[in-house]
């Protein structure tokens, strides 16, 4: 298959010209225009909040004019990730895609169909002639990835549907009807640098090549932390020799995603430079063991490098034994029957940054119960602030709950059925939705979330299912067409 051939070739049309443009979270300008131009000139309805988000309001079709109306949700940017060999600029550089068997993918960057695709099935239905509809609003919004500030931004009032479709998840043929709520926790230790006592041998230790993904719909995956296996060996290596001084931990790029990299210089005493060599040779090796499922592409590396001043002991060490002592990964599973076993609270330490003179960690919490998000939010903090670290929480986003008898949710599953002759999986999703923070401004709004096959998303192994958006995109119109009068 080509990229001439992919179908819904309006869809894909569409996605093309989306990749073209830079959209990294929080410096969408660039797409926020090229949305409003587009409505614009097409005589459509088209405003611009003062956060950046943007409606796209199309009148129904003839004869579905008494329809209640639609919003169809997508948001506009995406997380910016590449491979360490990559040279590429997000905020200049157009998305090279290309074709791999039934996968659309990108050249060593993320693909940026989180949520791109949902975008281009928005502007595709804008922009058709031959589609029967009710009243739609399409809203694209912005910084979703980076703490859904878009969605937190609008105000009442932008959006008037009744109904709303958010096109943002990653597994068709599940309905989504519920998402955890999240918060980003803080971590940072302060200390000054100090020249590096006599007697030590510097090296460089670098682990690439895991998996990664999405820290809340992955995270049941039980890949592979980057940050939570370096942070291991260190430990061990303080348990079992004095005088180990560290001068860099960096690790992870953005706070949703599973750290797939990351390095840290030491300097140790030069008579147990080569234990250390083997111990890391022999960690290596059962680590992989461990991840021998999930995580088969890890790369190790250790070498020497130059001397450089170091962290005071006391903070590193501390660093340290936090590192191995926090929680990471599944902390509760949702006990109500009708959400199937999905994960309900976890937490996922995200990125490490090593400045002057702090480091500063960053981790992420989710839960689909808000009680249980500030138990585990508390959890960590209180790790860090064990370890004399000074720790801030983010406001977070919402919960969102499943609605009873909802209406939508009918609609969609029975077009499902009837498209496809199987039941679709409805369930929650363990993963921020800007649905929550909708269903707290507009608490009367009916919500459904679904979409076509991501796979890797938030990581440079991002792709998409190609049949899978035909397959929604059909949905998506036949729904449409099922929607009841006012």
């Amino acid at each position: 298959m080509s990229k001439s051939e992919l179908k819904p070739v309006a869809v894909f049309e569409q996605f093309a010209k989306i990749n073209q443009i830079p959209r990294p979270s929080k410096r969408e300008e660039k797409m926020i225009a090229y949305l409003k131009e587009w409505g614009e000139s097409r005589g459509l309805d088209t405003q611009v909040d003062e956060t950046g988000n943007v409606i796209i309001r199309k009148p129904a079709t003839k004869g579905m004019e008494n329809r209640k109306t639609v919003i169809l949700q997508s948001h506009m940017d995406m997380v910016c990730d590449k491979l360490v060999d990559v040279e590429f600029n997000f905020d200049t550089d157009p998305i090279k895609t290309y074709v791999d068997g039934e996968w659309l993918t990108a050249e060593g960057t993320t693909l940026g169909a989180d949520d791109g695709i949902g975008c281009a099935m928005e502007l595709a239905l804008l922009d058709s002639s031959d589609i029967e509809h009710g009243p739609i609003e399409c809203v694209f919004t912005r910084d979703e990835e980076t703490g859904l500030t878009g969605a937190e931004g609008m105000k009442a009032g932008f959006m008037t549907g009744d109904y709303l479709i958010n096109l943002d998840s990653e597994d068709e043929g599940e309905i989504f009807v519920s998402c955890a709520g999240g918060r980003n926790t803080t971590a940072t230790f302060h200390f000054q640098k100090e020249d590096a006592p006599q007697g030590l041998f510097f090296m460089r230790a670098q682990l690439k090549g895991l998996v990664g993904g999405h820290s809340g719909d992955d995270i049941n995956k039980q890949r592979a932390n980057a940050i939570k296996l370096l942070g291991r060996f260190l430990y061990q290596e303080m348990q079992r020799y004095e005088g180990i001084r560290l001068a860099q931990f960096n690790s992870g790029k953005m706070h949703n995603a599973i750290p797939r990299d990351g390095m840290f210089v030491i300097g140790v005493p030069h008579d147990v430079k080569e234990n250390v060599k083997a111990d890391w040779n022999v960690f290596a090796a059962q680590v992989e063991e461990e991840f021998c499922v999930t995580d088969t592409q890890m790369v190790w590396a250790m070498e020497s490098t130059d001397a450089e001043p170091v962290i005071e002991s006391t903070v590193a060490r501390n660093f340290v034994y936090a590192l191995q002592a926090v929680d990471n990964g599944i902390y509760a599973i949702c006990q109500d029957p009708a959400l199937n076993g999905m994960v309900e609270t976890s937490s996922n330490i995200a990125s490490i940054e090593t400045a002057d003179t702090e480091i500063k960690i960053v981790s992420s919490q989710r839960s689909n119960v808000m009680s249980n998000l500030d138990n585990m939010c508390a959890t960590i903090g209180a790790c860090f602030l064990l370890a004399g670290a000074e720790v801030k929480h983010s406001d977070g986003y919402p919960a969102w709950k499943m609605r009873s008898g909802s209406e939508l949710q009918r609609i969609v599953r029975e077009s499902y059925v009837k498209l496809f002759g199987k039941e679709p999986v409805v369930r929650g999703i363990h993963a921020g939705l800007e649905c929550g923070l909708f269903s707290e401004r507009y608490p009367n709004l009916d919500m459904v979330s679904f979409g076509p096959t991501l796979r890797y998303v938030h990581t440079p192994d991002e792709r998409l299912h190609i049949p899978t958006v035909q397959m929604v995109w059909d949905h998506l119109l036949d729904v449409l067409r099922q929607i009841p009068e006012k």
